[in-house]
């Protein structure tokens, strides 16, 4: 058999290595606290699962999805202008099977083989492997501590700005946690059409922004719908990740060439899951309100309580993570994880799978009550690591 080159010895992601070794403890009769995929804990509102227990009696949901309800359509229309103020069209607006998919594929209809594309380094990992998939050159725009994990335009090499096709941008910022103000969208938009690039904004958190001014849309800055789009999710804002439904919105012209291409690989959302997002959608505004407020709990607790034993971590301003360094006695970050894995029975993610800047730090995901989360401070505590950083 012949198999690709390309990505036909593609390793299986960190998250399946991480689950095999937390078995293996479960097996022996372990307890583990599993704090490493942002896989909300907290069901969804009962108005939303009751509207799909409903719409899973009617046969017309077992059909082909093959467009956008016009109710699903009005729906997210009518909640980008309360929640952000951005005025959409439906234009302007497509529904995907998640955020994933849609960066997995959004660079096949919009650049050519050998075509630059920047992502952020750390990043999430379909940041870079969705565009590569496309044949893109991938060149990293670091995102460094000092600059507070945002972009540094200036930094970047006039020539490659040149060559850059498309850029991905994601704030708040899975899995550095950093959040961006207006001001950082307006020099992104400016940086995008001086050297005329598309701009793929992934906006899955902005619902969950704690400290200083509520979470944004790219959109709202002016001259945005001139030069991208950005992805949105109802996975960790409602609950929903298992679902699977995301939008992509923005520039008419990216959409449509986004809805062509998709056209050839998928056949639309299913009519259960459209009717899950109208009613989030159209639902219970303070459930947002609720959710925000029960993370922000989570991260208040681990941030007072892992600095009380030693560990020095910083307070993230946003996202369902926390984005911490490495103690110094552990020459990488993977070695760390494997200590606090088999010491303490936590499991975190290693930095480095978010790309080589991230080494030195590891990623924690809020997805544990706060009672448990005791119980894995204490472990943490009691395990003989050092946690000096």
């Amino acid at each position: 058999m012949k198999f690709s080159n390309k990505f036909g010895t593609e390793k299986p992601s960190i998250f399946m290595e991480l689950i095999n070794e937390k078995n293996k403890i479960i097996n022996k009769g372990g307890e583990v606290f599993d704090l490493s995929i942002g896989t909300p804990d907290f069901k969804p509102e009962g108005y939303i699962m009751d509207a799909v227990s409903k719409a899973a009696l009617d046969p017309e949901n077992y059909k082909y999805g093959i467009t956008d309800r016009p109710e699903l359509v009005s729906a997210v229309t009518d909640w980008y202008k309360n929640r952000y103020g951005v005025s959409l069209k439906p234009e302007n607006i497509t529904s995907v099977n998640g955020s994933q998919e849609g960066i997995a594929h959004i660079c096949f209809p919009l650049i050519n083989e050998g075509d630059v594309v920047l992502v952020p380094d750390p990043g999430y990992q379909i940041f870079s492997f969705g565009p590569e998939m496309a044949g893109a050159e991938i060149v990293k725009m670091p995102l460094l501590k000092e600059n507070n994990y945002l972009i540094d335009f200036d930094a970047i090499p006039e020539e490659t700005a040149k060559k850059a096709a498309v850029m991905i941008v994601s704030y708040p910022s899975n899995p550095t946690t950093a959040a961006a103000d207006k001001a950082f969208y307006r020099r992104l938009v400016a940086f995008a059409k001086k050297y005329d690039i598309i701009v793929i904004h992934d906006n899955a958190y902005s619902e969950l922004v704690y400290d200083g001014e509520p979470g944004g849309s790219f959109l709202e800055t002016p001259g945005a719908f001139d030069v991208g789009i950005e992805f949105n999710s109802l996975s960790k804002s409602y609950n929903l990740t298992g679902l699977r439904l995301s939008f992509a919105l923005g520039n008419a012209e990216i959409i449509s060439r986004f809805k062509a291409f998709r056209s050839q690989i998928d056949y639309g959302i299913s009519g259960l899951i459209q009717t899950a997002a109208v009613a989030a959608l159209r639902g219970d505004s303070d459930s947002t309100v609720k959710l925000r407020k029960s993370y922000k709990e989570r991260r208040d607790f681990l941030y007072e309580e892992l600095n009380k034993i030693g560990w020095k971590v910083p307070k993230s301003p946003a996202t369902m993570f926390m984005w911490l360094p490495k103690p110094k006695a552990y020459k990488t970050s993977m070695d760390f994880c494997m200590d606090l894995l088999y010491k303490a029975g936590v499991v975190v993610v290693p930095g480095n799978t978010f790309g080589e800047l991230g080494e030195g730090y590891v990623r924690l995901a809020l997805v544990l009550p706060v009672e448990k989360l005791k119980i894995a401070v204490e472990r943490i505590k009691n395990s003989g690591i050092n946690l000096e950083t």
